[in-house]
């Protein structure tokens, strides 16, 4: 089991926590698991350096663009899901973080 204390990505990742889904429709129907959509949407816990994006590092000038504690939309099937605490997070590339919300 891992905490986010000692989670710290690397070059370019991003480690998201997804929010969950409505559980109830605005109509008052429960939405059961099973039937629940993937999350796209998440916060920022984490950020990596930026580093190591370019095959040249000498011309390479890559940046984070994303910050911890934004919420952001990223894609559907990206990333690698890790466990924290009890919980569910991913760490995916800044490339694959498609939106931030605010």
């Amino acid at each position: 089991m891992s905490s986010k204390q000692n989670i710290k990505p690397l070059f370019d990742y991003v480690l998201i926590k997804p929010l969950q889904p409505e559980a109830v429709t605005a109509s008052g129907i429960l939405i059961p698991d099973t039937v629940k959509e993937k999350p796209q949407m998440g916060e920022v816990m984490e950020v990596g350096d930026g580093g190591a994006c370019c095959k040249d590092e000498k011309k390479c000038k890559c940046k984070m663009i994303v910050k911890k504690g934004q919420h952001v939309i990223y894609k559907k099937w990206g990333g690698n899901e890790i466990k924290v605490g009890t919980e569910e997070w991913l760490l995916v590339e800044q490339k694959d973080v498609l939106a931030v919300i605010s």
